[in-house]
């Protein structure tokens, strides 16, 4: 690729995931660049499966991303909603597969509990503090994130929030227009059932 493809490369996107609970959260922005032009302002780049219970995030080029969401979510269906397993066998796939392997993009797997990266690479990352940043913006968002996780008493969802703010303020292809999509972990969705009974 020369060096004015890769300029012209569509690129952007924030994701960030954080648990905290009884929460747990995942956001990003809606900015879409073409070399150095946003060329859209309001993407969603945070989609629902299976009816909401599991969300994912991704970074990297769309179409891509939508081909292994579709593929994620059959592995949901087909693994019985066990998430783990699920990104393992895209995981595999993503790797091996001679087609899938060209695909470019980073999956960020929620559910109430779970929390996961995926790659092309064959990884499968669960982060042991409960924080996952990925796209151009997403090491600023991650370290905001650490920060509020270790001086504040917000909530996952407003932790996320003001994390993407601030990547928003540092990075270029990021910016303000947010969506924050939340679960609560299943901890504590147990001490609630627990306390009805």
């Amino acid at each position: 690729m020369t060096s004015q493809q890769n300029k012209a490369r569509l690129r952007g996107t924030t994701i960030l995931a954080v648990r905290r609970d009884p929460l747990v959260a995942i956001g990003g922005d809606g900015q879409v660049s073409l070399g150095e032009t946003t060329v859209k302002r309001d993407a969603r780049k945070i989609r629902p499966l299976l009816g909401g219970q599991v969300f994912c995030g991704f970074a990297g080029a769309t179409a891509d991303a939508f081909a292994l969401l579709e593929r994620f979510e059959a592995k949901l269906e087909k693994h019985k909603k066990n998430v783990r397993r699920a990104a393992i066998e895209l995981a595999k796939d993503w790797r091996t597969d001679r087609l899938l392997r060209r695909l470019e993009a980073i999956l960020t797997v929620m559910s109430s509990d779970t929390l996961l990266m995926v790659s092309g690479m064959g990884d499968v990352i669960e982060p042991t503090d409960g924080v996952i940043g990925t796209g151009s913006g997403g090491m600023y968002a991650a370290a905001a994130a650490r920060a509020l996780l270790a001086h504040s008493e917000l909530p996952a969802d407003r932790i996320v929030e003001e994390s993407l703010g601030i990547a928003a303020d540092i990075c270029v292809y990021s910016n303000r227009e947010i969506v924050v999509e939340k679960l609560q972990t299943t901890a504590a969705a147990r001490t609630v059932d627990e306390g009805i009974r």
